[in-house]
């Protein structure tokens, strides 16, 4: 099982960029998805969206919601993550990950998998 980011890069406040996340030897469709990044200089992760495997329900942080939207492409395989109206704070590295159990998609510890990260700057 792999997880590989990619589509991070620099972007001005207000921009906007898109994530993907791309798996191999597993299929998205029957697992949970969360999103979760890592500020400079910050120890711990915070979570900031999800993706329900029954239902498709999404989740989201009330940092980014309304800013930020998580998506997936069952024929490719892939989950991205819509983000829009870019802020400062929103500078971090950012994962996704899977998992097989329903909470994967609320709390990022309990998915199975994780990718490298992918890096994330606004700035002016």
């Amino acid at each position: 099982v792999q997880l590989m980011e990619s589509g991070g890069g620099s972007a001005q406040p207000g921009g906007s960029l898109r994530l993907s996340c791309a798996a191999s030897g597993f299929t998205f469709e029957n697992h949970a998805v969360s999103w979760a990044r890592q500020a400079p200089g910050e120890t711990g992760l915070e979570w900031v969206s999800g993706f329900s495997s029954i239902g498709g329900d999404t989740y989201y942080a009330d940092s980014v919601k309304g800013r930020l939207t998580i998506s997936r492409d069952n024929t490719k395989n892939m989950v991205y993550l819509q983000m829009e109206n870019l802020k400062p704070e929103d500078t971090a590295q950012y994962y996704c990950a899977t998992g097989i159990k329903e909470m994967c998609a609320m709390v990022f510890t309990l998915c199975d998998y994780w990718g490298q990260g992918t890096q994330v700057t606004v700035s002016s």
